[in-house]
């Protein structure tokens, strides 16, 4: 035991050490021995190989199985060839070889020669090319369906379903799985290429020791054939019985679509559950035993059992399904009051921070008691947006209504409406990604948080849908997703005074010198909150809330305009700002006005009671969004997600302007630009023709 675990410990050198002696027996000659142990080594191989490949409950355990695939044939031809030296050489292939030619064969070559035909043709045509097909579609649609699975992980993430590390295990799990199939698809070659050799090999064995053997004169030539031909096909069969097991292996691998258990499991599972088929099929062979000529008895035996598993089996699976039934009756009569904040249906006050209303029909997404997530997923997106803004938004309120629709949510904001959509509670959301390949049955709608097309699809289509390419989402995924979106657009509506005393209160217990020296001596709560809401508007985190408060410090004995006091926190925290827009490899790809355009803005800024306002006729202003757009719409052709630049005169009036026409093009001053960024110009808008 002891010299296993240090062998264990240098399994790279063991690796090198194999492969240089399958390099070694292509050359140099092996004993009768030596040969004899590697084929039960390529035996016992192939039975562990086919063995774990049908235990495994997820490929990618096994997923080195492409490189042992590689090594395995090498070492099967290595010991072809080695073999094929000792036939020639010496007219003999060692116990294994020559007893398995005379037991399987009978010592007839010619049976041996039919039946290493068979066993070719049924790897060769059947299992090599059905695995090779399956490898290829497999890997395709695997490819292809990375982006899709790539958004519903970065969808996930931004609904605080997952946290970084998890997204970056996802992340590293769908890589995993692409690579894994992609090698597949080139593995399945060796199969194919090794079937093809064996074919070879022992035809060139055959036709060389006949040669060599009535050279010699080691017989009549009907005795050198027979001599040379049992042990060629007798090493064919030999090599061919663990390619034929690997081979098998290497389908079962590519073809478990959707199987969350070991292979032994699922078929259990999967064919027992269908107990009306076992059913009929007993009765087919109770009527196949009246056929003349049939053994009646084995057919009538065969369909008695068949029939039996039927009574046993639909007994449970009515069984099952009551209970299954009586269990959603108790949750339907559960009263819907009984919650607690984010958690099951409530019946409260009006006027909550933010209220979630849901129809009767989508109760269940947010009843623990019968399975529901909904109130899981609205906690998530709660420490999500905290992670993000760097503030704990409100209690969220769900409650059913009557007065909206059965599938219908309504988010709300201080007891107003802001958001509504439509969920199929039984249904999964197929969002067109812009890379569908084959498009799924379902029903037409449109994503009620991006408005994209999209596609209300039946769980069963889910694989499908994703090997397509389409986003899916589950139904309170959906509506999570949505909560996290009007969180975020109605962020700074949302930071009460109590919101920024509790910020300030935490920041006091690591930076108390600041925070004494800001509040009250140089702004009040109230300012603290303008400012922050000036920061929230435009997204901008608020999680380094010590340089924000250091910057107001800092300026606040000047002004006390809170506009004035937020572009210039805005210029502290440019690091935070710009690692929101800078893509894997730290580009800001931005969008520039000219400069005489630039200037001539400037100019029209003018400083009212209400803040900074940019006074264009509206010819000019039609004329300068025109532009922006258009220039916005072709980097986004390309791949680029744009941000603005100008100068910080203009930059928050110019954003004042666009949010109305562009909410999404974001304005960026040239001293909030980290200086670390990778900034990229792909577009300028000019001044309009005179």
């Amino acid at each position: 035991m002891a010299i296993l675990q240090k062998m264990l410990k240098h399994t790279d050198l063991m690796l090198g050490v194999g492969l240089f002696a399958i390099v070694a027996m292509l050359v140099l000659p092996l004993p009768h021995w030596l040969l004899d142990l590697g084929l039960v080594g390529a035996m016992a191989m192939a039975l562990i190989i086919l063995l774990v490949s049908v235990n495994v409950s997820d490929p990618l355990e096994f997923s080195v199985f492409p490189s042992v695939l590689l090594l395995t044939t090498l070492y099967r031809l290595a010991l072809s060839i080695a073999a094929t030296k000792l036939i020639l050489g010496t007219g003999s292939a060692g116990h294994v070889i020559e007893t398995f030619g005379n037991f399987v064969m009978g010592g007839d070559f010619v049976v041996g020669f039919v039946a290493f035909i068979i066993l070719m043709i049924v790897q060769f045509i059947v299992i090599t090319n059905g695995a090779g097909r399956v490898s290829e579609v497999v890997a395709r649609f695997t490819l292809d369906a990375m982006p899709g699975k790539q958004m519903a992980i970065d969808a996930d993430l931004g609904a605080g379903l997952i946290d970084e590390e998890g997204a970056r295990a996802r992340r590293q799990h769908v890589k995993r799985e692409a690579d894994f199939y992609g090698a597949m698809d080139g593995a399945s070659k060796f199969i194919k290429g090794d079937a093809i050799a064996s074919i070879l090999i022992t035809v060139v064995n055959i036709i060389g020791g006949f040669a060599v053997g009535f050279m010699r004169g080691q017989g009549d030539p009907l005795q050198v054939l027979q001599t040379y031909a049992l042990l060629s096909v007798g090493e064919g069969l030999v090599s061919q019985l663990p390619a034929l097991l690997i081979s098998t292996a290497s389908g079962l691998m590519v073809t478990r679509a959707g199987q969350e258990k070991s292979m032994g499991s699922e078929v259990t599972r999967q064919v027992l559950g269908q107990p009306k088929a076992i059913g009929l099929a007993g009765i087919t062979l109770t009527a196949m035993a009246f056929v003349p000529g049939f053994p009646m008895l084995m057919f009538m035996a065969a369909g008695g059992l068949c029939f039996f598993a039927y009574r046993v089996l639909g007994k449970d699976q009515a069984r099952a399904a009551k209970e299954a039934k009586d269990k959603k009756a108790e949750g339907a009569k559960a009263p819907a009051h009984a919650a607690a904040p984010d958690s099951p249906v409530t019946v409260l006050p009006p006027l909550n921070p933010v209220e979630i209303e849901i129809g009767h029909a989508l109760t269940r997404l947010a009843d623990v008691r019968v399975g529901g997530d909904l109130s899981d997923r609205v906690k998530a997106t709660r420490s999500q947006i905290g992670l993000e803004l760097g503030y704990v938004m409100p209690m969220v309120r769900i409650r059913d209504s009557v007065h909206i629709g059965a599938r219908e949510y309504v988010v709300k904001i201080r007891g107003e409406e802001v958001a509504r959509g439509e969920i199929v509670p039984d249904g999964l959301l197929a969002v067109d990604s812009g890379a569908v390949l084959t498009p799924v049955l379902g029903t037409p709608t449109k994503d009620p948080v991006f408005n994209l097309d999209a596609l209300w699809i039946s769980d069963r289509l889910r694989e499908q849908a994703e090997r397509s390419g389409y986003t899916v989402i589950e139904p309170s995924a959906v509506i999570s997703t949505h909560l996290s979106e009007v969180v975020k657009q109605y962020a700074a509506e949302l930071l009460s005074r109590q919101d920024v005393v509790a910020l300030l209160d935490k920041a006091k217990e690591e930076n108390a010198a600041v925070v004494d020296e800001l509040v009250p001596n140089v702004l009040n709560v109230g300012d603290v909150q303008k400012v922050l809401q000036h920061l929230l508007r435009e997204r901008v985190p608020i999680r380094d809330l010590v340089t924000i408060l250091e910057t107001m410090a800092d300026y606040g004995s000047r002004t006390k305009d809170p506009e004035q006091l937020g572009e210039l926190v805005r210029s502290a925290i440019a690091r935070t700002i710009t690692r929101q827009f800078v893509d894997q490899d730290n580009r800001l790809y931005c969008l520039t006005l000219d400069p005489s355009l630039e200037r001539a803005l400037v100019e029209s800024v003018n400083v009212t009671s209400m803040g900074s306002a940019l006074i264009l006729e509206p010819d000019r202003q039609r004329d300068l969004v025109s532009r922006l757009s258009g220039e916005m719409e072709a980097a986004m052709a390309q791949g680029y997600n744009v941000v603005l630049l100008c100068s910080s005169q203009l930059r928050l009036a110019l954003r004042r302007l666009l949010e109305r026409y562009l909410p999404t093009l974001s304005v960026l001053a040239y001293n909030e630009v980290a200086p670390k960024a990778e900034v990229e110009f792909v577009g300028q808008i000019k001044p309009a023709a005179a």
